[in-house]
């Protein structure tokens, strides 16, 4: 498996699918649109943390590749990093 590919991601990518396939729902249904933007406000932002944790994960494996095990202050730095990445 890769390493990208942990439970949590699939789990997260799973959700905001079905998320997702709901807001088709109500828009075939003709819901409010308000619901509808706020739901899929709400995808946006699942699919944002999720690319935020994959690339943190990408560079920490790769990291990891190069320079063996990492200490856990330099994990928390990718953290915070990785919290720096959400607004790019």
């Amino acid at each position: 498996m890769s390493h990208a590919a942990s439970p949590d991601l699939l789990n997260r990518l799973r959700r905001a699918n079905g998320h997702l396939t709901s807001i088709l729902r109500m828009i075939e249904e003709g819901d409010d649109g308000l619901k509808i933007a706020q739901q899929m406000q709400a995808v946006i932002a699942a699919l944002e943390k999720t690319k935020t944790l994959i690339v943190t994960d990408h560079i920490e494996h790769h990291l990891e590749d190069l320079i063996g095990p990492l200490p856990g202050t330099v994990r928390d730095d990718l953290a915070k990093l990785g919290e720096l990445a959400k607004y790019l």
